[in-house]
């Protein structure tokens, strides 16, 4: 059997930080190549495939100057892994008040603005890239991150080589008070169950300690959830594999992001941890 390939398409609005995941792809051990011309990615390849070296991870990095690649990029995903590549788009995205931000710190021009404003080159490139997101297996919402956070955010993602028989299955708690996660495809809010908070001697603690997880874990609604969100993913799960999915990001959602949440990703990681799934654990509010 010819050998494969993992392969990165790194790819987002301008600003977002897809130089730092690249940067950070490349710190993984990927062999890394930014603006490659979409009618040169399978000469690519082929020479990765001969290298003497033995290239098996490579991250590309993509935007709208190579605008053939938007045309074009569904064919050459279907054929990527076709042939048996194992090709994930990670996308990166932020909110425009903080690209419009990006773009004032640096004093670089939007590559779509012209002589108009940036705001204008933005809303342009987020239109044009509307169908490359939705194509995206990972996408990375990158306001809240400096340099540094993000370059770890994408290492951590990495930090395993991608295989076509597990899914990157990313857990993540958080608390309403502090906004949704922009990035999960499904999320659960668990403020229905009973809440640590109220106990005088659980306040002040968070839900990956043991007398916090005990009293979230002591009630029946509480297993009862688990239950049926287990045997939701345990039938969800395959599909999405089956379909070519190779991340999927599940958030569980409390008031603050410290006591039911992290207890509820704790336990479902538990429960998952026998599946054949790369379980990858973030409590975004713990220290809020």
């Amino acid at each position: 059997m010819a050998e494969r390939l993992d392969i990165v398409v790194v790819t987002g609005l301008s600003g977002s930080g897809k130089s730092v995941a690249i940067r950070a792809l490349e710190d993984r051990g990927f062999f890394c190549i930014d603006n490659l011309p979409v009618a040169l990615i399978p000469k690519f390849i082929e020479l990765c495939l001969g290298y003497g070296e033995g290239i098996k991870r490579i991250a590309l990095g993509i935007d709208l100057r190579e605008g053939l690649f938007l045309q074009s990029w569904p064919e050459v995903l279907a054929d990527l892994r076709a042939v048996g590549h194992h090709v994930e788009v990670l996308f990166l995205d932020a909110a425009d008040e903080v690209l419009l931000r990006r773009f004032s710190e640096t004093r670089r021009p939007h590559p779509l603005a012209g002589d108009g404003p940036v705001q204008e080159g933005i809303a342009r490139e987020r239109k044009a890239l509307e169908g490359m997101r939705a194509l995206a297996d990972k996408v990375i919402e990158t306001s809240q991150f400096n340099v540094h956070e993000l370059k770890k955010e994408v290492e951590e993602q990495y930090s395993q080589s991608v295989s076509p028989r597990k899914m990157n299955l990313f857990l993540t708690s958080f608390g309403y008070k502090y906004g949704i996660p922009p990035d999960a495809d499904m999320i659960f809010d668990v403020r229905f169950l009973p809440n640590p908070f109220f106990v005088d001697e659980l306040r002040g603690k968070k839900g990956l300690e043991p007398d916090v997880e005990e009293f979230v874990l002591q009630h029946e609604e509480t297993h009862g959830f688990l239950d049926r969100l287990y045997a939701l993913l345990e039938f969800t799960l395959p599909q999405y594999v089956r379909e070519g999915k190779t991340s999927l990001t599940l958030a569980l959602g409390c008031t603050g992001g410290k006591h039911r949440s992290v207890v509820l990703v704790e336990e479902l990681k538990r429960r998952l941890n026998g599946e054949q799934f790369r379980i990858h654990v973030k409590h975004r509010d713990i220290e809020k």
